[in-house]
């Protein structure tokens, strides 16, 4: 019996409460994952896992050994690729997960120059609106919008992505000069869905003082590319993060309204599972990204 490999199919199927799971993401098949997992309950001469029709969960002696041979695992892949790479290649998959809205537009051509000087290296990029959990789901670093929770995460904070309230020349020309924040209550708004835009109020800030300024969203919308497209078409007025709308802005497609005001600006972070090792991709990725990432027009050091 290889016992890495079986301690690795081990460790996949209770990440994924599923042997078939387990087996697509360690490329064999699954009755190559099941007999991993007979070979190494024999082994060990205790039950690790108890199975069902839809379910593969650790029994209390799975979830110990699960437990001790995580950062075990995690150490032996360090070491192998700090020998593959003596010091210099970078290469191996790298699964980095993201918000669409910063990821299509900036994290995107990163990887991509990333991957010119290290062509060695497979991204995995997801990019989607949820929270990850690192470990189970196998991911090496999210970018996240908001303080990370939790001990077994390790954080390096980017900054803060600014919002700011933009509109197309079209429709200002349409519906006049914003001059006062209480003007906006007759004004139709883009906005993204979250709880503020459902109780159909925009808060704006200046200097230490914050105005609450009723609103009537025209739209609501979980996706920033839909919301600058709208904001681009006319459809409205609305806040947007300073990073999305920067081209727009430089070229005339869009304007800022009432510049005076700031909108709640949100911090960003990268975010590591602390129960592994930092391979070298990962951290050749990081040292790249990250004053990338700040000098993104819109990021800023304070909020």
């Amino acid at each position: 019996m290889d016992l890495a490999l079986a301690l690795r199919a081990f460790q996949r199927t209770v990440d994924r409460g599923s042997m078939t799971a387990a087996a697509r993401d360690l490329a064999v098949s699954q009755p190559a994952v099941s007999k991993h997992l007979r070979n190494l309950e024999a082994h060990v001469g205790a039950r690790l896992l108890e199975r069902s029709a839809r379910l593969v969960r650790p029994t209390p002696q799975g979830l110990r050994l699960y437990a001790a041979s995580q950062p075990a695992l995690a150490a032996i892949d360090a070491a192998l690729e700090d020998v593959r790479t003596e010091g210099s290649r970078v290469e191996g998959r790298l699964r980095l997960h993201a918000p669409s809205c910063i990821g299509v537009r900036h994290l995107h051509p990163i990887v991509a120059d990333f991957q010119a000087q290290h062509p060695r290296v497979a991204v995995d990029l997801v990019l989607e609106e949820r929270v990850v959990d690192l470990v189970h789901e196998d991911y090496d670093l999210a970018l996240r919008y908001g303080r990370p929770e939790g001990r077994d995460l390790i954080i390096r904070r980017l900054g803060w992505s600014r919002r700011i309230l933009v509109a197309a020349p079209a429709y200002l020309a349409r519906a006049g000069r914003i001059d006062a924040p209480g003007q906006l209550a007759a004004c139709d708004v883009v906005t993204i869905a979250s709880a503020a835009a459902a109780r159909n109020v925009l808060a704006l800030r200046r200097g230490g003082e914050t105005v609450e300024v009723a609103i009537r969203p025209v739209l609501r919308t979980n996706n920033a590319e839909v919301l600058v497209r709208a904001l681009c078409d006319g459809c409205g007025v609305g806040p947007a993060q300073h990073l999305l709308v920067a081209e727009d802005l430089a070229a005339g497609r869009l304007v800022r309204v009432l510049p005076d005001y700031a909108l709640p600006s949100t911090e960003a972070f990268l975010v590591f599972p602390s129960a592994r090792h930092m391979r070298p991709a990962v951290r050749a990725f990081t040292d790249f990204a990250v004053p990338r990432i700040r000098a993104v027009e819109g990021m800023g050091t304070t909020a």
